[in-house]
């Protein structure tokens, strides 16, 4: 039996003890604080919305209540508190005055049903869908609403029904001001204002008690103890309570009337799940034992929350975004605060009862019109103006205020569709000459709509002229395909030439393919030695097309024998490995400055006949007659290293042109605007990554990084020589002190690999009476080699198993003696002793895709530990977490 198998107890066995007592029900002190944080916010909102809509304000209490116990034990967001909403306020004035009170508590309850239903389909991630802009207007058109509605009861009136009546007798009601109401009103705005600008150390103290609670606390002792009379809070007895009942009316208003609550619930609540995660995964400290929100749970907790809410008389009910978010930021770790903030709501509707109803109505009037202005977010309106959803937002607030919010909703989500057909449909064709070549641009997708200002510009070009249509857009339907072929046909049938260039390369020209035209690299395509869905020979292309499986030691990734790489890893990078994970692979994100980049020996070859104009890769051969040096030969017959035979004719630089072409084409529209903001600002990585110049190793792929992330340093076999070599090489050093005192990098990572060649020759070499530059080179890994012989220290390890053979254990402990020859350099160092920079040590199985880091303990600041215990531990996607969805924030 395994030792990690429990074991059966068996039948006779005598007990072991009488079984501990379990806890039923456990309160953690965060979720205790937490919840009386959430109950001082969410007391006077409760009231306070209740009074805007015009409902029974004990309303608000219960809806506070049941959202905090039935929602907060039955959603899928555990930590996202639920009550009396801002954003229903609106709807649910309009509900009480068509159809009374009680009627709209039955409505409530048919929305609750209608929740169930759709969660029961699993269908609330379509809620994500909607248009942010939309959201954002509907919410904001719910604040104008709020604002001018309270506006009224915090100058001493009583507020009309529709945004337009209260304005019109807004100039009326100022001229009849209450001075009582005023000046409660401004109490309350004042301190709601000030409470959290209070500096200092006391400041920090004080902003712990909510500012709508001090707000209207203030008022209401200033009210009390200057005997002012005005308008109070009144909570009938419970005992008058009003339940619901049956709505009467025409059915499709009441339908309409369901609808609206549903999807302003729904919608509110679901977005708000969203925005408390990324506000849990924000949260500093250790990570959140909760996990994501279970959206359709959500909508089941919500729809059976409106439902006991309704019938219990309460107000509407939906995800609150202050109360949520003051649960977050107080440190709440899991529902019990949700739940405890609706208990602490229930003991305070019975036993509070006096103290509340010495409120005054005016300070909270004017604390739910501050929250109505509050919805009208800065934020958002930059947002959707960068976004340019301006017209969806704008329809749907204007909407929302004059129309109601059903009506205003369909107006911007039928605005945000329009405007997406528009920037469908919208394509600009331009037509230039450059000398004797005809130039027709299309910018934005080809459709129907646009094959006749397409065909205008194509007449402009003149017969028996060379002319270039350059496609940027991502969709041709077929009436544009037909026109241009037409049109190709006739132009080349009259002696002129045409090419077909851009994104779009699915059109044939039929002309002679270009070289560019030839190879068919996408970024984020599966990609063969770089030989990615090339269709077929083309006449007068070299017959060497086949890829062989080896990649050579050096193949000009920008790294000869301690060279540093600024430059581009692959001019071709589209259709290399970093391509297809991240557009900007393109580029070695290293590239905006070279500062190492004139090392000794730049260029060299591992086994002497890479062709410099074909990096990234190196051409298979049947045999390996090349001549080399002996060091040079033992170096080139490690495994995974292949010697290149000689291209066939023009071979080389036909690849890099039609690499270059496939860049110019298919890539660099996705960086430039980054790559422009690098050349104004030049770069900041943030990392140097020193490894191996052999190919099969594409740091922006295994990174996933993109132009200015990493600063790059490849050199033969990964080594740093150590200061005051007699045959060191500065050049690996001028890179350290550049990355580090100048770029200012956070932290440096030495990454070896599998099937090193030079770790290899480390292995396999013997004497050889000529000293070349690679042998010279390689001096600086025998340390290593002597590391590895030294039975003293323990060898270093992956975890799980041991190196496979002396060359994977050479290569681990390579990267461990190439990290303490790091330390011995000044710039890092001094680095290390102020805190500002980290080292990591990081080991890449090519046959496995698989990343090993070196113990964090191991790679710290100080000396290396020369006896201690070296293990790489392998990344995987779980050890990670990822980000959460895109939508607004709480």
């Amino acid at each position: 039996m395994p030792t990690c198998a429990p074991s059966r107890t068996q039948p006779h066995s005598p007990p072991a003890g009488p079984p501990a007592r379990r806890r039923r029900f456990l309160v953690e002190s965060a979720d205790l604080s937490a919840s009386v944080a959430v109950f001082l916010i969410a007391l006077p909102l409760s009231l306070g919305i209740a009074l805007a809509t015009g409902a029974p304000l004990q309303a608000g209490l219960v809806a506070a209540a049941v959202g905090g116990l039935v929602a907060g034990r039955l959603g899928g967001c555990p930590l996202q508190v639920s009550g009396p909403a801002a954003g229903l306020t609106v709807v649910t004035a309009d509900l009480i005055h068509r159809y009374g009170w009680q009627a709209t508590c039955g409505i409530t309850v048919l929305a609750g049903l209608a929740q169930l239903g759709l969660g029961c389909l699993r269908v609330a991630r379509g809620a994500l869908a909607v248009s942010p802009a939309v959201v954002h207007g509907m919410l904001a058109g719910i604040g104008v609403t709020i604002a001018v509605a309270q506006l009224h009861i915090v100058l001493g009136g009583s507020p009309d029904s529709s945004v337009l009546a209260n304005l019109h007798a807004l100039p009326a009601q100022l001229a009849r001001l209450d001075p009582a109401a005023v000046s409660m009103s401004l109490l309350t705005l004042t301190l709601l204002l000030a409470w959290p600008r209070i500096p200092g150390r006391a400041g920090r103290l004080l902003r712990k008690v909510p500012a709508a609670l001090v707000a209207v606390t203030g008022a209401t002792v200033t009210a009390t103890l200057t005997g002012l009379t005005l308008p109070r809070v009144d909570l009938p007895s419970w005992r008058s309570h009003a339940l619901a009942g049956l709505p009467e009316g025409p059915v499709l208003g009441v339908v309409a009337a369901v609808l609206t609550t549903t999807l302003v619930c729904s919608v509110q609540s679901l977005l708000g799940a969203v925005a408390v995660d990324k506000l849990i995964a924000a949260r500093p400290g250790p990570p959140a034992r909760v996990g994501r929100s279970d959206l359709d749970r959500e909508l089941l907790g919500q729809g059976a929350a409106n439902i006991v809410s309704g019938a219990l008389g309460g107000l509407p009910v939906a995800g609150v975004a202050v109360r949520s978010t003051a649960n977050v930021n107080s440190g709440a770790v899991s529902r019990n605060s949700t739940m405890l903030h609706g208990v602490l709501v229930v003991a305070a509707a019975l036993l509070m009862v006096p103290l509340l109803e010495r409120i005054p109505l005016a300070s909270l009037a004017a604390l739910v019109m501050a929250v109505g202005i509050q919805m009208v977010s800065l934020n958002h309106i930059r947002t959707v103006t960068r976004h340019r959803e301006v017209l969806a937002y704008v329809a749907t607030t204007l909407g929302v205020v004059f129309l109601g919010v059903l009506e205003g909703v369909f107006l911007g989500v039928a605005m945000a569709v329009a405007v997406a057909l528009h920037r469908l449909t919208r394509t600009r064709i331009t037509h230039s000459e450059e000398g004797e070549v005809h130039h027709v641009h299309v910018q934005g997708q080809l459709t129907f709509l646009a094959v006749p200002r397409l065909s205008r510009a194509l007449h402009l070009v003149p017969q028996g002229t060379h002319a270039v249509v350059e496609l940027d857009g991502s969709f041709m339907d077929h009436a544009a395909y037909e026109s241009l072929q037409d049109w190709q046909k006739s132009h080349t049938a009259r002696g002129g030439t045409a090419r077909l260039t851009g994104r779009y390369s699915g059109v044939r020209t039929g002309t002679a393919p270009a070289p560019s035209a030839v190879c068919r690299c996408r970024p984020w395509t599966p990609w063969r030695n770089h030989q990615c869905a090339l269709p077929s020979r083309v006449p007068g292309d070299p017959a060497d097309t086949g890829a062989g499986s080896g990649a050579g030691m050096d193949s000009g990734t920008g790294g000869g024998v301690g060279a540093t790489s600024g430059t581009p890893t692959a001019p071709g990078a589209p259709a290399g490995p970093g391509a297809a994970m991240n557009p900007g692979a393109a580029m070695s994100p290293g590239a905006p400055a070279d500062p190492g980049g004139h090392g000794k020996g730049r260029g060299t070859t591992a086994g002497g006949a890479g062709t410099p104009a074909d990096p990234g890769r190196t051409t298979a051969t049947a045999s390996a007659s090349a001549t080399a040096t002996a060091t040079a030969s033992t170096l080139a017959s490690a495994p995974g290293v292949t010697h290149g035979a000689a291209p066939g004719r023009g071979r080389g630089p036909r690849e890099l042109a039609r690499g270059i072409s496939s860049f110019q084409r298919n890539t660099a529209p996705l960086v430039r605007d980054e790559l422009a903001r690098l050349a104004r600002e030049g770069q900041r990585p943030s990392q140097l990554f020193l490894t191996c110049a052999d190919s099969r190793l594409v740091t922006s792929m295994i990174t996933a990084s993109g132009p200015g992330d990493l600063f790059v340093v490849r050199n033969v076999g990964n080594l740093v020589p150590p200061p005051g070599e007699e045959h060191g090489d500065d050049s690996v050093a001028a890179a350290v002190e550049y990355a580090v005192d100048v770029l200012g990098v956070r932290s440096v990572t030495v990454c070896g690999h599998s099937g090193c060649g030079a770790m290899q020759a480390l292995l396999t070499a013997g004497p050889a009476d000529t000293v070349t530059p690679l042998r010279r080179w390689l001096r600086h890994g025998l340390p290593s080699l002597r590391r590895m012989d030294d039975d003293r220290r323990p060898r270093p390890r992956l975890a799980g198993r041991a190196p496979a053979d002396a060359a994977e254990q050479l290569c681990l402990t390579n990267v461990v003696q190439q990290l303490e020859h790091l330390r011995a350099h000044a710039p890092v160092a001094r680095a290390l002793a102020a805190g500002t920079l980290e080292l990591h040590g990081m080991y890449f199985h090519v046959g496995e895709a698989q990343a090993y880091l070196l113990d964090a303990a191991e790679t710290g600041g100080g000396s290396h530990g020369s006896d201690a215990d070296s293990v790489f531990t392998d990344v995987r996607f779980e050890d990670v977490r990822e980000g959460e969805e895109t939508h607004s924030p709480v």
